[in-house]
C-alpha cells in the first residue's frame, strides 16, 4: 500500500510510516492512492464468519505486503473480542450497535486495533513513541485504554473541560501510567489545532510524536470493516444498502466512503451532524465556512467546527482542501452530494428521539445514535427512499446519563467497563489553549 498526502507536498510512504507518523511533513491526511476491490464471490464467502475473521479477512488484502498473516490474525482476534449486534426496528432499519468495546464506544474498534499494529512495528524497529491525541469525549479513552500499559508508547490525551460527560472524563484520567490527560480550558477545535502544530513544530521532532486521532489512516482503516460486517449480515448481492453515520469529524464516515470504493453496494450515506452544520451547507451551497467556536450540543463528541477528515472527502471526489479547510480545487459536488446526504439536528429534534425509541420501541439511544436516526427520518422524508438501513449507535446510553434520564426518565444500566472507573481516583492536568504552553509541557515531559 502506497499512501499520498492530502496536501500533495509531501511524498508517499507505506502504511507503516503513515501509521507511525501519523500526520503528514506538508501537514496534510494520508490516504491510500489504491485499494483492493472485493468480488461478490470473494465477500459472499465470509457471510457466515464471524467479526474478527471478516475483519482478518479482509485486512489481510488491504494491508498485503505490510504484516504477515500470522501476526495480522492474532490481532484481530485480539482485538475483536466482543459482540457487534444488529437491533431490527423494522423490516427497513436497523441499528449497529458499537458500543460493547472495553469503553463502550465504536472508537474501541480503532484505537485497538491501531494499538496492537503500532506495538507490531515499533517492537520490530526496537522504537519507543508518544501518542498524542485530541479528543471531544470517546476517542481519548478508546485510545487510553487500548495503549494502556504498553510499554514503547506513551499516550498524552487532550480534551474540553466542560464538553465531555463524566464517565467520558474518568475512562481517560483513571489510568495514570503511561497515559496522561490534559483538561484543556477551550473546545475540541482547540485541542486538535494543539495537537497538529505540535506534529508540525521541528523543536519537537525529535520526541517521535504520532496520532490516533481519525487524522491517523490507522483509524480509517480498521473502521470500514463494520460496513462490509453489516452487509454481509443483512443483504444479499446486489441488493443496496444505506448507512446513517452520527458525524463530528468525519472519521467514521470517511470509513464507509472507503468501503464503497472498496465493494460493499452502498446506496447512499447519511452524514448527520448536530448543531455544528459546517459540512451540510458546505453540500448545499458550495461554501465552506469553520464554526468558530464550535457550538455546545448535548451529543457533544460531535461538537467540531472544522472537521479534520473533510479533506480526505474532498480529495476523494477529485478537490483540494488544505489543513486550514481553505479550498484550492472544489470537489465534483454532484457526485458527491449523488453519494452522501448530509443534514443538521437540534437538540431538541435529539431529545426527542431518545424519547421516541424508548417509548415507541423499548430501545436504549444515547444522542449521538439520536443524530444518526434523525439523519435517516430526514432522508426519507425527503426522498421517500425505504431501501434497508443501518444506522449508527456509537456509544453506550450509559455514558450520557443526565441526558438519556431528561428525555425518558430512566437511568440506562451502565455496563461492567463503565461501573468499574466510577469509585478509581483521576489524574489529570488543566491547561489553557496557548501552544507555547503545551509545546513546554512536551519537553518537559518527554525530553
Amino acid at each position: 500500500m502506497k499512501l499520498y498526502s492530502t496536501n500533495l507536498k509531501a511524498d508517499e510512504v507505506s502504511f507503516e510510516t503513515a501509521l507511525i507518523t501519523g500526520l503528514a511533513p506538508d501537514k496534510g491526511l494520508y490516504m491510500p492512492k489504491d485499494l483492493p476491490h472485493f468480488s461478490e464471490e470473494e465477500l459472499s464467502s465470509l457471510k457466515d464468519e464471524p467479526y474478527p475473521e471478516i475483519a482478518f479477512r479482509l485486512l489481510s488484502r488491504i494491508l498485503e505486503g505490510e504484516i504477515d498473516e500470522a501476526s495480522l490474525k492474532e490481532i484481530t482476534y485480539d482485538a475483536y473480542d466482543y459482540d457487534v449486534p444488529l437491533e431490527e426496528v423494522d423490516e427497513n432499519t436497523y441499528i449497529m450497535r458499537l458500543d460493547r468495546g472495553p469503553t463502550a464506544s465504536f472508537k474501541d474498534f480503532a484505537a485497538r486495533m491501531m494499538a496492537r499494529l503500532m506495538q507490531f512495528y515499533l517492537k520490530k524497529e526496537n522504537k519507543n513513541l508518544t501518542i498524542l491525541t485530541a479528543t471531544s469525549g470517546d476517542t481519548g479513552s478508546a485510545v487510553a485504554h487500548a495503549f494502556y500499559d504498553l510499554d514503547n508508547i506513551k499516550v498524552i490525551v487532550l480534551f474540553p473541560e466542560t464538553e465531555v460527560s463524566e464517565r467520558q472524563r474518568k475512562q481517560m484520567t483513571t489510568l495514570d501510567g503511561n497515559i496522561s490527560a490534559i483538561a484543556m480550558d477551550g473546545k475540541f477545535d482547540d485541542c486538535q489545532a494543539l495537537v497538529k502544530q505540535a506534529f508540525a513544530d521541528p523543536d519537537l521532532k525529535h520526541l517521535n510524536l504520532s496520532s490516533a486521532n481519525s487524522i491517523n489512516i490507522g483509524r480509517l482503516i480498521p473502521q470500514s470493516i463494520y460496513y462490509f460486517y453489516a452487509y454481509l449480515k443483512l443483504r444479499e448481492f446486489p441488493e443496496e444498502i444505506i448507512y446513517s453515520i452520527p458525524s463530528g469529524n468525519f472519521g467514521n464516515m470517511m470509513g464507509c466512503v472507503l468501503a464503497k470504493r472498496m465493494g460493499v453496494p452502498i446506496k447512499k450515506i447519511l452524514a448527520s451532524v448536530n448543531e455544528n452544520d459546517e459540512v451540510p451547507v458546505f453540500f448545499n451551497t458550495g461554501e465552506y465556512s469553520k464554526i468558530e467556536p464550535s457550538k455546545n450540543c448535548i451529543s457533544n463528541a460531535m461538537n467540531v467546527g472544522h472537521p479534520s477528515n473533510l479533506a480526505r472527502l474532498v480529495t476523494i471526489y477529485g478537490g483540494e482542501m488544505d489543513e486550514t479547510g481553505h479550498i484550492t480545487k472544489m470537489p465534483d459536488m454532484d457526485v458527491l452530494n449523488n453519494d452522501i446526504f448530509s443534514t443538521s439536528v437540534t437538540d431538541e429534534e435529539t431529545t426527542a428521539i431518545v424519547k421516541e425509541f424508548y417509548e415507541d420501541y423499548g430501545i436504549f439511544i444515547e444522542p449521538h445514535g439520536a443524530v444518526g436516526i434523525k439523519g435517516l427520518l430526514d432522508y426519507r422524508a425527503a426522498s421517500n427512499d425505504d431501501t434497508l438501513a443501518v444506522t449508527l449507535e456509537t456509544a453506550h446510553p450509559a455514558k450520557f446519563p443526565k441526558e438519556v434520564m431528561s428525555a425518558i426518565g430512566v437511568d440506562p444500566e451502565p455496563p461492567q467497563t463503565l461501573k468499574d472507573v466510577e469509585s478509581r481516583e483521576e489524574f489529570m492536568e488543566s491547561m489553557g489553549a496557548d501552544y507555547e504552553q503545551f509545546k513546554n509541557y512536551l519537553k518537559e515531559k518527554l525530553d
